[in-house]
């Protein structure tokens, strides 16, 4: 048999070298670069720049970060809530996820890492660029048009251009020439709230993290499968010191004490931190096939399942997963939903991001018919994710920034905005 499949290796590679190549013309995806130099100068702190494509959050002291998707990060002046104030943005090309810790914010531009100083949040201050951290992504594209031809040394790709193209191609019954196939950037989203240890002190962000600190560590979801763990304790040095593999197109990231919740297209990983360089997976709960991001509260886990994206799967559900055993956890409920983006969970007030669909909060004391006690609804807006804190509620959609008081659950209040200017097409 071994020497069967060896004789017809070689008939095949002989029929594809007999192959003749032919020019041929066609509309494509041709990427357009930004060269490494550039990149790698493009840090700027600047004001005035517009709210146009929000993405992550994240909250630290009296400011709140929120990601301009691909562009860099607002900075926000949170000291009266009523009236947010936009104080500084931070000129990132590429960046998606941030995560901060003592000060230090760390976010992603295209592959490298940056180190950023705010213990002035309104003077941000470049103290480190981490080169080529990062795996070489590319940006989402017409798929309905092949790759054209991807030359990484020739910097990083910021979008494609569908163009027409006269390329020399092996004449095959494939429909489409076969280019170099990269890994598609995925969407990304803020952290959840680590038990503060060796008096650290850790931004806050929700529920569709990809980045997210703990003790000495940032750890990072990479591609669809790695979790990459960094040490930060030394700023000037950051380190990777372990990238471990997953299974089931790993999507968030979620601390609760001492475990790591990863969020995943098919299920929910658990593992122990208890060596923090090398996060231990301890279990996993399988779910249908679907987008999601998780919360944690005591040995509760909710999960919400989205359809209609890159993740698969036709079902909208919210999950509550009991992880009181974090070596068997199993699910209690579940519940219909309309189109489950982001959550929040505060002393049992489960706050659900709805997209278009507006802004859901729920008693999820009652486990067994969570969706039967609702508290409120907030129709009008589109709600992607959300950070409850202190009875403030911080909300990101696509129409802006929203910030709720719910410290009286019967009247819960808008209390300010910052919307975009330009609304998405």
């Amino acid at each position: 048999m071994k020497r069967l499949l060896i004789l017809l290796s070689i008939i095949s590679i002989g029929l594809t070298s007999c192959e003749d190549k032919k020019l041929q013309t066609y509309l494509a995806n041709v990427p357009l670069y930004m060269s490494y130099d550039e990149l790698r100068s493009s840090f700027e702190v600047t004001t005035g720049v517009p709210m146009e494509e929000p993405g992550k959050i994240c909250f630290y002291g009296t400011h709140m970060f929120i990601n301009e998707y691909q562009k860099g990060i607002h900075v926000v002046d949170l000291s009266d809530p009523s009236q947010p104030e936009q104080m500084a943005f931070i000129e990132i090309p590429g960046n998606v996820d941030m995560a901060i810790r003592n000060d230090i914010l760390y976010a992603e531009s295209y592959v490298d890492l940056l180190v950023i100083d705010i213990s002035d949040p309104e003077q941000p201050e470049l103290a480190k660029r981490v080169e080529d951290l990062f795996e070489y992504v590319i940006p989402t594209y017409d798929y309905d048009y092949p790759l054209d031809e991807i030359d990484q040394d020739m910097g990083v790709i910021t979008a494609f251009e569908v163009k027409k193209i006269t390329r020399e191609v092996y004449q095959n019954p494939y429909p489409w020439p076969i280019y170099y196939e990269y890994a598609a950037l995925a969407d990304r989203n803020a952290t959840g709230v680590p038990t503060n240890t060796n008096d650290n002190t850790y931004g806050v962000g929700g529920s569709l993290a990809r980045f997210i600190t703990f003790d000495n560590y940032l750890y990072v979801l990479e591609s669809s499968y790695k979790l990459k763990s960094i040490n930060i304790s030394d700023i000037d040095n950051p380190t990777v010191e372990n990238e471990r593999y997953l299974w089931g197109n790993v999507e968030t990231l979620f601390i609760a004490g001492n475990y790591m919740y990863v969020g995943t297209s098919n299920g929910l990983h658990i593992l122990d931190l208890a060596n923090p360089a090398d996060p231990n997976p301890i279990s996993t709960y399988q779910h249908i096939t679907s987008c999601d991001p998780v919360v944690v509260e005591g040995d509760r886990a909710y999960v919400t399942l989205r359809s209609g994206n890159a993740c698969g799967g036709n079902q909208n559900l919210l999950e509550v997963v009991d992880i009181t055993a974090k070596d068997n956890p199993y699910q209690l409920y579940s519940f219909p939903m309309t189109s489950p983006y982001g959550l929040g969970i505060d002393n049992g007030i489960l706050f659900v991001c709805e997209g278009a669909y507006g802004l859901k909060v729920y008693d999820a004391t009652y486990e067994s018919n969570i969706t039967d006690h609702k508290i409120a609804q907030f129709n009008g807006i589109h709600a992607y994710d959300v950070i409850p804190l202190d009875n403030f509620l911080f909300m990101i959609g696509d129409d802006g920034f929203y910030i709720y008081d719910y410290s009286d659950l019967n009247n819960i209040t808008l209390l300010g905005t910052l919307l975009v200017t330009q609304p998405l097409e």
